[in-house]
């Protein structure tokens, strides 16, 4: 299989990832661009794994207001260095955040935010639910942890799909940033407000 130039190009402006990455990954997959981003993005996530245990303690606190101020979002979110927080692409990235935030309400940043309490809440609701749809009691734990799985995707942050691009989870659009960036980045904390929300209804 020949890589052509318009193909490494295609990859390129997909991935964001550099000329010689892109030939060889579409080399190594004979030329089918799917299995090339794949590719990619495991190659590019491997090099992110090894920046994720630096310390991030510069950043950035953002603000986003939705809806002609129907929706508000504060988050933090840190990388490694002042110079990285003031670029361009950093401030991209977390606005990227905020407007998630924003559309998606998500309630923790990750799974290792979610109490325990909660946890063992939608467990029973779960188990509850199997047995009431008379599921065979061998099988139950099974759909307790798809469910489970499902839960996640909708409270954490991280596990939800990226509203821009719904290929990428919010996990692997930080991861992304990470390998382009080369710095650690860390999304932090946030909150989120909605008009009138506290005042139940």
């Amino acid at each position: 299989m020949t890589v052509t130039a318009a193909m490494v190009k295609e990859l390129r402006e997909a991935t964001a990832a550099g000329i010689l990455d892109c030939r060889k990954a579409l080399q190594e997959s004979d030329g089918d661009f799917d299995k090339a981003v794949d590719y990619l993005r495991e190659k590019g996530m491997a090099k992110a794994a090894k920046r994720m245990d630096r310390a991030a303690n510069e950043g950035l606190v953002y603000a986003y207001i939705h809806g002609g101020g129907r929706i508000g979002v504060l988050v933090e979110v840190n990388c490694e260095t002042d110079f990285v927080a003031r670029t361009d692409e950093f401030k991209g990235f977390v606005s990227d955040v905020a407007m998630q935030i924003a559309a998606m309400s998500p309630e923790y940043v990750s799974r290792g935010d979610v109490p325990e309490s909660v946890l063992e809440h939608e467990r029973s609701v779960y188990r509850a639910q199997a047995l009431e749809e008379g599921k065979p009691e061998k099988i139950v734990d099974r759909i307790i942890e798809g469910r489970m799985t499902k839960f996640y995707q909708q409270v954490c942050l991280l596990e939800q799909d990226f509203i821009r691009d719904e290929d990428f989870t919010i996990e692997e659009l930080l991861k992304t940033q990470i390998t382009k960036i080369g710095e650690n980045i860390v999304i932090r904390r946030f909150s989120r407000f909605q008009l009138g929300e506290s005042l139940g209804g």
